[in-house]
């Protein structure tokens, strides 16, 4: 038994179905503590990249270190593999993630208009956070961490104020997904664009990515814990970077919060 599994749940059966990616891994738990945290207890042992599932989480968490709750009826997954660039590269695969999303959305719902893309990790539904994913470095690998809100969302006083609000896949459009089915069909459409990232580079995931960016032309605020910037979401550049046109001229944000 992995050290954060409870009770007598070891894990689930790797079924694999028949669109299930080659040279990817499956592990499926029924109650963990955090799927990134079972991510880094295995990085010695992994050969290949590893999906990682749980159908509930006990102490999961988001970007800064905040809580998030992952009731069951949700996905919790983390995809964990070798790291073979640099780390500024690595960190671009939010976007890989996101679109990989945001494409498993759309087939699950033939709602093309209603889902976004928010820079830097989030998935809109109906202008709600539907989605955000959380990407981490263990020594030599990459962890990317995703929360899904398929059948739950969290109430307006378990967010930070100014953000927007939890919005969940059967709240906002009637489907129900089990996490299963919804793992079945990322890890499809990430190895796609993983694929498409490491033969062509970042240009060709970023164009998709404007493509469907939230707020794109408006004004937004991308806030730090010791700044915070507002002006025009412009673009995003090479890096990965948000371009905001401001009063000042063009500033490249590098890491921060966006509030619309």
């Amino acid at each position: 038994m992995s050290a954060g599994a409870s009770g007598g749940d070891i894990f689930k059966p790797q079924k694999q179905g028949a669109s299930w990616p080659e040279g990817y891994g499956r592990v499926v738990f029924e109650t963990i503590d955090s799927t990134l945290s079972e991510a880094a207890r295995r990085a010695s042992e992994l050969t290949e990249p590893l999906w990682i599932l749980s159908e509930e989480q006990t102490a999961a968490r988001g970007r800064r270190g905040r809580v998030w709750a992952t009731p069951k009826g949700n996905f919790a997954g983390t995809l964990m593999m070798r790291r073979v660039d640099a780390p500024a590269v690595a960190a671009l695969r939010s976007f890989v993630a996101s679109l990989a999303l945001r494409r498993v959305f759309v087939a699950v719902t033939r709602g093309e208009g209603a889902f976004a893309l928010k820079w830097p990790n989030d998935v809109l539904l109906n202008d709600g956070k539907v989605a955000g994913i959380l990407l981490e470095t263990i020594g030599d690998h990459l962890a990317v961490g995703i929360g899904v809100n398929l059948a739950h969302a969290p109430g307006a006083d378990q967010v930070e104020p100014g953000a927007l609000r939890p919005v969940s896949l059967v709240g906002e459009t009637g489907i129900t997904v089990s996490p299963s089915a919804f793992l079945d069909a990322l890890a499809a459409e990430y190895a796609t664009l993983e694929t498409q990232f490491r033969t062509y580079g970042f240009a060709p995931i970023r164009t998709a990515w404007l493509a469907h960016a939230a707020r794109l032309g408006e004004e937004i605020v991308a806030r730090t814990t010791h700044a915070e910037t507002r002006g025009i979401f412009e673009d995003v550049d090479e890096h990965g970077s948000l371009i905001l046109r401001t009063a000042k001229g063009r500033v490249a944000v590098t890491a921060a919060d966006v509030f619309f």
